[in-house]
């Protein structure tokens, strides 16, 4: 059954996840790459409750989903090879739709909004140790033959470095953020603003790359092209990592996100107060940061038990 055919089947509940998805984008201006995972969350959603329920038409049809019916929507899901964490993501999205769903049809959502979420354990950030991060810098810039994309290559990672930002941050500015600030504000997920501080090394590693680079600017053209011209998309930034990560002996944890870790954790490792980390990364959460003072602890007692003579 495909996803067009389930929503058919549905009725309504086409209109209704249309909208809900509009409304978080308007409202809670979530990114396009979370509009499009939510959507699919709720798709494949949709498509077992069709086949579970008979094909039951309408938003009634959803008003009526069980608990038993969600235990075996998740049975399902893990019977395919879903892990645990990407079910959690998946009934989060489900549960938001329902929540937004109830409100609007006035129907009892608990039977959804009561369903438990898998256990699965928190991937801790992977950073690369100071000296690693630095290597990947220079090494960066040795990837292409073309003097100008190696600038640019180095450029990148130095914010990501440097800076802390996602590579969706670094990639989403435009001709119009150059020469960088003193300090760059920055538009993040769900559309939270936030100051970043920018070190000498990273406005220079730009102004660098923006002297070699033979695309003309305008102040709405994307910062950092790719050799055509056009904008420089992630998956060429990964690839570049990649390569790197190849020459350099790094794990495959290695990756751009990882730069982002490493900024954190050398941060929070130099003194750095959690909060004002926080802020810098533009996380909403503060126990989304706090997941670096459990790194820095692990790397303590790693060492610990390897150098003390009583461990």
């Amino acid at each position: 059954m495909t996803a067009k055919d389930t929503l058919s089947i549905f009725g309504g509940a086409r209109d209704a996840l249309s909208d809900w998805l509009d409304h978080i984008r308007a409202l809670d201006g979530a990114s396009a790459n979370t509009i499009t995972a939510y959507q699919t969350d709720l798709t494949g959603f949709l498509a077992f409750m069709a086949g579970h329920l008979g094909g039951s038409a309408g938003r009634g049809g959803l008003a009526r989903v069980s608990l038993s019916d969600m235990r075996a929507w998740m049975a399902h899901e893990r019977g395919r090879g879903v892990g645990a964490r990407s079910l959690a993501r998946s009934l989060s999205a489900v549960k938001s739709f329902y929540r937004w769903l109830s409100e609007r049809d006035d129907f009892d959502a608990s039977a959804v909004l009561s369903t438990r979420s898998p256990k699965f354990t928190k991937k801790l950030p992977r950073p690369l140790v100071p000296d690693a991060a630095k290597a990947v810098i220079e090494t960066a810039g040795m990837q292409s033959k073309h003097g100008w994309v190696g600038a640019r290559d180095i450029a990148v990672a130095t914010l990501l470095y440097g800076c802390g930002l996602r590579i969706s941050e670094a990639l989403g500015l435009t001709c119009a953020d150059a020469p960088l600030p003193d300090a760059l504000r920055i538009k993040g997920k769900g559309g939270k603003e936030r100051v970043v501080p920018v070190l000498p090394a990273a406005r220079d590693a730009v102004e660098t790359y923006r002297r070699l680079c033979p695309h003309p600017e305008t102040p709405d053209t994307p910062l950092f092209r790719g050799v055509r011209g056009g904008a420089l998309g992630p998956r060429m930034v990964q690839k570049v990592m990649e390569q790197v990560r190849l020459q350099l002996g790094l794990p495959a944890t290695a990756t751009p996100h990882a730069m982002r870790h490493s900024f954190a954790t050398h941060l929070l490792a130099a003194g750095g107060d959690l909060r004002a980390i926080q802020e810098l990364l533009g996380h909403a959460s503060l126990s989304t940061t706090q997941a670096y003072t459990t790194v820095d602890t692990s790397r303590l007692m790693e060492v610990y038990r390897s150098a003390h003579p009583r461990a």
